[in-house]
């Protein structure tokens, strides 16, 4: 009923903005036209040009996409964020130009007044982003009177995000808001009087929503990448304006990178936990690079992950409660689920986020089974509670672990981690305890995991829910999944699984203890692809009878050619893929 009434407000408020809007002061031109910024990719330019629009897991294929109905709110919201635009400039072309000046002077007339699903501050800022990135090319080959549009469009969304960018979700949400916001302030002609607001309300975000260790309260990687990236472009745009830059700003970047640097698998993508990707090839490394920070070593933990080095090889490890309150509707059931990755080739990694493939997906996507971590049959590390849109998913996490713990040793030969979270006590009395060591070289990686009723209290949980199963024990899974480029198979008479990466590297998976090994299908979600990619998943299944189970494996490279050291450093290995609008 509360977030019902939130919501509810929240809409009305954006209405009386837009209302108000519509009297705002047009732009009348550029102090200067900002420098593109953006990333974007050729082949999709050359793809929306032909009328071919892959957003939010969704293709729809025309060359009116504003007379087209939504197949979902997150292709809507897509749509109109306009962050599209950065492919189409990518291409650059005269088809592509022309395609995307007839795209956004006919939404200025359909919804340039407040009308259509555009309007949160969010889009709003990602918008204003992308037609001040792209300026040049939107306006080449018009005239004064057919830019004039364009500019008292500008003036309106800038004066809508003055009225409501505080009531943008805290962390990426807000900063997408600011950041636009405040590029409209200094590039525009006659939007001067907003720049002390927007400076303000940017320091204030930066000191609020920026942790400590610099990282966000929803724990999504991905997310704290677009961050930076966004706050690097706004300490480039108050350089070229000459103006002063707060301090809240270069903090804050100086916080976010080594966190960042933290995330980041050996291979350069990040780790994919709560509802975060890899983020876009060549994303990191361009913020990284431009931004003005110093470059320090990898820390150890991050952001509630911790992390193993050694060689070419990284793993890292959720290593802290699911985040909480308006982020919990993304959070997924991850504690102590790990990635590991070698040279540029990811080996074991999460299922990743369903949302782009419909409700369903997007809540088996965050549930424990579809991470690399163990499971008890049946029920998730942390439960669903009632989502406040069923139709698009969005189930907030509940009673999920009170306490998770985190112990680490660094040794000359190697480093380890031991883990623990209570989030199966409340139904099982039993605790996950893991512990994970990476050798020096990067070549062995040594797992313990066990599963064990500590204290009285856990005990007597424990023995009710045995006696639920007419003591045939509690049945729990280990579980890897591969990388759809991972081959494996079963070897040594389904005592072992060998792993075969594309550089021709193979990893050999044992384990000892109770259970039985197999190797069953599972799916990698993809942002940008229409269906999940099918691939394999190790599984290790065993019950638990008595007050403990302990299951000890080991992942041990045992052949690394010269192909897997040419990798480094290849281009191609940056391509996007050939199938990109292909199942397999």
């Amino acid at each position: 009923m509360e977030q019902g009434w939130a919501a509810r407000k929240r809409r009305w408020g954006n209405r009386l903005a837009l209302r108000a809007m519509r009297r705002a002061p047009a732009a009348k031109g550029f102090h200067a036209i900002p420098e593109p910024r953006t990333v974007g990719f050729f082949a999709k330019g050359r793809q929306l040009a032909a009328g071919n629009f892959l957003l939010h897991g969704h293709m729809v294929e025309t060359l009116q996409p504003w007379d087209e109905e939504p197949p979902s709110q997150g292709f809507a919201a897509e749509l109109h964020g306009m962050a599209w635009l950065d492919h189409m400039a990518a291409t650059g072309d005269r088809a592509a130009r022309l395609a995307a000046q007839g795209w956004v002077f006919d939404w200025i007339q359909r919804f340039g007044m407040g009308q259509g699903p555009g309007w949160e501050p969010d889009l709003t800022g990602r918008r204003v982003l992308r037609w001040l990135n792209h300026a040049m090319f939107l306006l080449a080959a018009r005239d004064e009177a057919e830019r004039a549009p364009f500019f008292a469009a500008l003036g309106r969304q800038t004066a809508y995000l003055a009225r409501r960018w505080h009531h943008a979700d805290a962390g990426l949400p807000r900063f997408e808001a600011l950041t636009g916001y405040l590029y409209a302030a200094f590039a525009l002609e006659g939007m001067e009087r907003h720049r002390e607001d927007a400076l303000t309300a940017l320091e204030r975000a930066c000191r609020e929503d920026i942790a400590a260790d610099g990282g966000l309260s929803n724990r999504c990687p991905e997310d704290l990448l677009e961050v930076f990236t966004l706050l690097s472009w706004a300490m480039t745009a108050l350089g070229e304006a000459e103006a002063e830059i707060p301090e809240a700003l270069e903090d804050a970047l100086a916080r976010i990178a080594p966190c960042l640097r933290t995330l980041r698998h050996a291979d350069g993508g990040l780790a994919r936990f709560h509802g975060g990707g890899r983020g876009m090839e060549g994303r990191l490394e361009n913020a990284l690079a431009v931004a003005p920070v110093p470059i320090g070593p990898n820390r150890a933990r991050a952001m509630g992950y911790a992390r193993l080095e050694g060689g070419r090889c990284s793993v890292i490890v959720d290593a802290s409660e699911p985040p909480r309150d308006a982020a919990a509707t993304r959070a997924h059931a991850s504690m102590l689920a790990f990635e590991l990755t070698s040279n540029r080739r990811p080996l074991i990694v999460n299922s990743g986020s369903g949302v782009p493939f419909g409700p369903e997906w997007e809540k088996a996507g965050r549930a424990t089974n579809s991470h690399s971590t163990l499971s008890i049959d049946g029920w998730s590390s942390a439960r669903f509670g009632r989502p406040s849109r069923p139709e698009e998913g969005g189930a907030p996490l509940v009673e999920g672990p009170s306490l998770v713990t985190l112990h680490r040793t660094d040794e000359r030969d190697g480093s380890s981690l031991l883990l623990s979270h209570d989030g199966y006590v409340a139904t099982h009395g039993l605790t996950h305890v893991r512990a994970l060591s990476l050798g020096e070289d990067g070549r062995v990686l040594l797992g313990e995991d066990t599963l064990a009723a500590l204290e009285p209290a856990h005990k007597t949980t424990f023995e009710a829910a045995l006696v639920k199963t007419k003591m045939r024990g509690i049945s729990y899974a280990l579980r890897f999944h591969l990388h759809p480029d991972v081959d494996a198979s079963l070897d040594l008479g389904g005592s072992a699984v060998s792993a075969a990466l594309p550089s021709g590297e193979i990893w050999v998976f044992r384990f000892d203890g109770p259970g039985r090994l197999s190797l069953e299908p599972s799916v990698y979600l993809e942002k940008g692809r229409l269906a999940p990619r099918p691939c394999q998943q190790i599984v290790v299944r065993a019950a638990i009878l008595d007050d403990s189970s302990q299951i000890n494996w080991t992942l041990a490279k045992a052949q690394d050619t010269p192909l897997a050291i040419r990798d480094i450093g290849r281009d191609d290995d940056l391509a996007l893929p050939r199938d990109l609008f292909a199942l397999d």
